[in-house]
């Protein structure tokens, strides 16, 4: 029974700091967003078209058919990033930090 309250609490606790971050990241790209928009909105839309495509790059990458040979290091860092905010952005859809 000790094992099991302790793994639900790490659960828990692993679970809220996941929640908390993915909301961290929201807010803090919103933010980031608009302070560009008011700076220069061409440099802002560009950055934001380029992060879009690094992460479709990423998700291509990841779920292609496997090939032989070598994956490169841009298309690994692109697939992690891919990952982690795939991961970031199912959090922050389940919280409420409207």
């Amino acid at each position: 029974m000790g094992s099991f309250l302790k793994e639900l609490l790490g659960e828990l606790v692993g679970e809220a700091m996941l929640t908390v971050v993915a909301c961290l990241a929201v807010a803090g790209l919103a933010l980031a967003f608009v302070w560009g928009w008011e700076r220069n909105p061409l440099a802002t839309a560009g950055t934001g078209g380029a992060l879009l495509a690094f992460l479709g790059y990423g998700a291509w990458e990841l779920f292609r058919p496997a090939r032989p040979g070598r994956r490169g290091r841009l298309a690994t860092v692109a697939a992690v990033t891919f990952a982690v905010a795939a991961v970031l952005i199912a959090y922050a859809w389940s919280c409420n930090c409207s």
